[in-house]
């Protein structure tokens, strides 16, 4: 297994790249405040004349998490661009333009808080009360933070009994809320697939989030932006994917496998054998986003 460079800070690699496409959760914040270093880092890298895109699984439109950065003290100022899964599912479903999502009757349930329901709010839909009325699902994930998936096994039987087609606006599979490990949207998607679901991914690590991404940022040379995220699964996955550097955040969701410590740098072959058994690798490990 070969090493992966670690890097103490992005600034020794940051001339090689004219943009950047970040992660929020496990990277710019943890949910409820913004992680050490972070305002700082996005400050420089606008003064170095960086083009910074932020790209999150947020099941939400692009406009709730806009809010919900401003209320971290993440302002506008600090970034030029924002996309979301959420803002990826509300298109498809108005858009309608591919077969998958053209095939969709017009009932729909929806498994997930009512906070995230301005993925389809506006749109040419009816909101139905329970499988049973419903031509298909959208899933936004858990409503409390504590609760596990069992809580929603019935929900996802009911749904699998009917043969619902599945809207997946959220494919991570856990997220950390402060210190707690939090189930998604992607851990209900995962186990209606098992069941024999029929589902559709919108965000990271699928490749046409991140062609949104690129048409935002006007990069022609993707050798020439960097993404960074704290997950194997859909950041680096994503990444690789999509033919750009990636850097890994090692004190994210992966803190315990990799064994680090805030700041600094983890076991390389950790590290190495996680991207290894993972199948996903990263250019760089970062252990946290700082200047």
């Amino acid at each position: 297994m070969t090493d992966i460079v670690q890097l103490s800070g992005i600034a020794p690699v940051i001339d090689r790249y004219d943009g950047v496409i970040l992660d929020l959760w496990g990277v710019l914040h943890d949910g409820e405040r913004p992680y050490p270093g972070v305002p700082e880092c996005l400050d420089r890298l606008r003064a170095a004349g960086k083009v910074i895109c932020l790209l999150s699984n947020a099941p939400r439109r692009t406009g709730g998490v806009i809010a919900k950065l401003d209320g971290m003290g993440i302002g506008r100022e600090r970034y030029h661009h924002v996309m979301t899964s959420g803002e990826a599912a509300y298109d498809a479903l108005r858009d309608r333009d591919d077969p998958w999502h053209a095939a969709l009757g017009r009932r729909l349930f929806h498994i997930g808080p009512d906070r995230d329901m301005d993925v389809y709010e506006g749109l040419d839909y009816t909101l139905v009360a329970s499988p049973d009325e419903a031509d298909f699902v959208v899933n936004t994930g858990i409503v409390d933070f504590g609760e596990s998936l069992s809580v929603y096994e019935p929900a996802l039987e009911a749904c699998r009994r009917r043969n619902l087609p599945m809207v997946c606006a959220n494919p991570d599979l856990i997220v950390m809320v402060g210190e707690q490990m939090v189930i998604c949207a992607g851990t209900l998607a995962q186990r209606y697939q098992a069941m024999g679901g029929n589902v559709f991914w919108h965000g990271k690590p699928h490749a046409p989030v991140y062609d949104r991404c690129l048409s935002l940022m006007g990069i022609k040379d993707k050798g020439r932006i960097l993404a960074v995220g704290d997950s194997l699964r859909t950041d680096v996955a994503g990444a690789n994917a999509a033919g750009i550097d990636v850097a890994l955040v090692t004190f994210g969701i992966h803190r315990e496998e990799l064994g680090g410590a805030w700041g600094e740098a983890v076991d390389p072959a950790k590290l190495a054998a996680a991207a290894a058994a993972a199948g996903h690798q990263p250019t760089y490990g970062l252990p946290s986003l700082r200047w």
